[in-house]
């Protein structure tokens, strides 16, 4: 049974670890993805303020990976981005990620975003087919100022009426 939840500050070295354990599982722990991003080291406080969020999924009372929502510089201001959506080799095909994404995209529609940007990689390409099952289209470049330039796939999806 998996358990969605705010993150915690004593949550920081787990999902910092999460995050980089999947990035090295798919050799794509390299410059311009978020391996290098200093929120790993503050997740908690990264996530503090309005207009963003980041939720952990748990499963067993393990913290088997995350995502969130945050308004990324450079997105319209009806867009927020996707963000840091990582799961543990475990935790895949149980539905966990699907349950992530749309936590995050019902905390987007009742704050008010109209659309959802995301950026992945072709290594990734489980996830870019769970987006696309999702409703996400592709996009031909990027939107905002993430900083994650090795990202070549971007993504957008519209925000359905709660």
């Amino acid at each position: 049974m998996a358990i969605i939840r705010e993150i915690k500050r004593e949550d920081n070295e787990e999902i910092k670890k999460v995050i980089r354990i999947v990035l090295e599982e798919f050799g794509v722990n390299r410059p311009g993805t978020a391996y290098y991003d200093d929120s790993l080291n503050h997740m908690f406080e990264s996530y503090m303020g309005e207009k963003k969020i980041y939720y952990l999924g748990i499963i067993d009372g393990k913290i088997c990976g995350g995502a969130g929502i945050y308004p990324t510089e450079g997105l319209p201001n009806n867009t927020c981005e996707l963000i840091k959506m990582y799961l543990l080799p475990e935790a895949r095909g149980k539905g966990l990620g699907k349950l992530l994404v749309n936590k995050c995209m019902e905390f987007a529609a009742t704050i008010g975003y109209k659309k959802v940007y995301l950026e992945t990689m072709p290594e990734l390409q489980n996830a870019v087919h769970m987006y696309e099952k999702m409703g996400f289209t592709l996009l031909d470049g990027p939107l905002g100022n993430t900083g994650h330039f090795a990202c070549t796939i971007r993504m957008l999806k519209d925000i359905n009426p709660m």
